[in-house]
């Protein structure tokens, strides 16, 4: 294979699509525009070991530096594309370089939903997506720090799981009912509610923020409800924006993402899109869906890769996810929108059970807390579409590879 691939975006996705074409003995020409200063790097740690110093700079690449010069892979950093040209092929750079390729992959992801209220640009908010973000919240992160996170995503309880080890003084502050309320039921966001007041997280629901609060850096939350929180560091995570703007620009499909099929093939025969950026088809739920996740990125890259090379194949792995909070690790596979019951494995009190959820009578999702064995066999279970009663299901002493 000898065509020549420019890939835009250098984040995981990107990384794992070069380790792929390698494996699959690629031999053409690929350049590698990103906007940071940084290889391609796994971003789930960030939130977790990274920001906690437990794991260093260059564990986080995906491959060292000298992988990309064996592979023949032009390396553009800090770099911005600002305009494809479809009819011609060719990858214009902001820095005025124009580039040609056979072959164009999107891998652009997303960046973090920004909030904008009165005080939202004093000093001392921040948002974590990317290295520097992390660098500049480590660099006044300390057990002294006074912390509100706003949103109680998986994002937000990482960094106030990671913060309150340290002694840090941390409040939540979430706008749903519950934390997690998008991903999981209401028995896991109970159990991670109560994990976290347990080291001492304060946890404030159904509430929004109405303004920020200080002279040049921030001293305080104010609450839509008139009550003020203060605080030294803010840290934001309310979802992220799919980065579509280039992609837009050549008049691809859109759709919350840039629209591909089970190749990871766009409307453009010439132009692949992966990862966070991407809308595709997903099996479990009959339609297309983006999803931010690293398994997601990592099988949509392999696919795109092996199409590149002549490989006709298809996208259907089953969506799995991970947290790491405290000593918990919660895995969850499959998606649980719209279930019509769930079944709870175990005592939740163990620390160790899991929530499987149902709908037409049908296995569709479960989340694992500490129990990996269930995780593995209940994504088979998801993935062989099968149908249990609930007697069986929530017995503990019958094993999920038994079923």
């Amino acid at each position: 294979m000898s065509e020549d691939i420019v890939i835009i975006g250098a984040g995981h996705a990107a990384g794992q699509l070069l380790v792929t074409l390698k494996q699959k003995e690629f031999s053409g020409k690929i350049t590698l525009i990103g906007e940071e200063a940084y290889y391609p790097y796994k971003r789930p740690p960030l939130s977790k070991t990274y920001l906690a110093d437990e794991l260093t700079l260059d564990r986080l690449l995906v491959k060292p530096p000298s992988f990309y010069e064996d592979i023949q892979t032009s390396v553009l950093l800090n770099t911005k594309v600002s305009f494809v040209n479809r009819s011609n092929k060719v990858v214009q750079t902001k820095d005025g370089k124009h580039i040609t390729y056979d072959k164009l992959i999107f891998a652009t992801g997303a960046r973090p939903r920004k909030i904008n209220l009165p005080g939202s640009n004093l000093k001392g908010i921040f948002y974590l997506r990317n290295i520097d973000h992390v660098k500049r919240i480590k660099s006044k992160l300390s057990p002294d720090s006074v912390i509100t996170i706003v949103g109680a995503g998986y994002i937000g309880l990482e960094v106030a799981a990671v913060a309150a080890k340290i002694g840090a003084e941390v409040t939540v502050v979430e706008a749903k009912d519950r934390v997690m309320n998008r991903v999981v039921s209401k028995e896991i966001s109970n159990f991670y509610e109560n994990e976290h007041k347990k080291h001492g997280v304060k946890i404030i629901l159904s509430s929004k923020i109405d303004a920020f609060l200080g002279d040049k850096n921030v001293t305080s939350v104010k609450l839509s409800d008139g009550k003020t929180i203060k605080t030294n560091i803010v840290i934001i995570g309310i979802g992220a924006i799919p980065n579509t703007e280039i992609a837009a620009q050549t008049d691809l499909g859109i759709d919350d993402g840039i629209i591909v099929n089970s190749r990871c093939l766009t409307e453009d025969p010439h132009i692949y899109a992966i990862g966070d950026c991407t809308s595709h088809p997903n099996a479990l739920l009959g339609k297309s869906i983006r999803l931010e996740s690293v398994h997601n990125a990592v099988e949509q890259a392999k696919i795109a890769a092996e199409n590149i090379c002549g490989i006709d194949n298809h996208y259907k792995s089953i969506p799995w996810f991970w947290s790491d909070q405290y000593d918990i690790k919660l895995q969850i596979a499959g998606l649980s929108y719209k279930y019509d019951e769930t079944v709870i494995r175990g005592k939740i009190e163990s620390r160790s059970f899991s929530c499987i959820y149902i709908k037409d009578q049908f296995i569709i999702a479960i989340d694992s807390i500490n129990n990996p064995g269930d995780f593995i066999q209940g994504k088979l279970l998801i993935e062989n579409k099968t149908k249990i009663d609930r007697d069986t299901l929530s017995n503990p002493k019958i094993m999920l590879k038994d079923m």
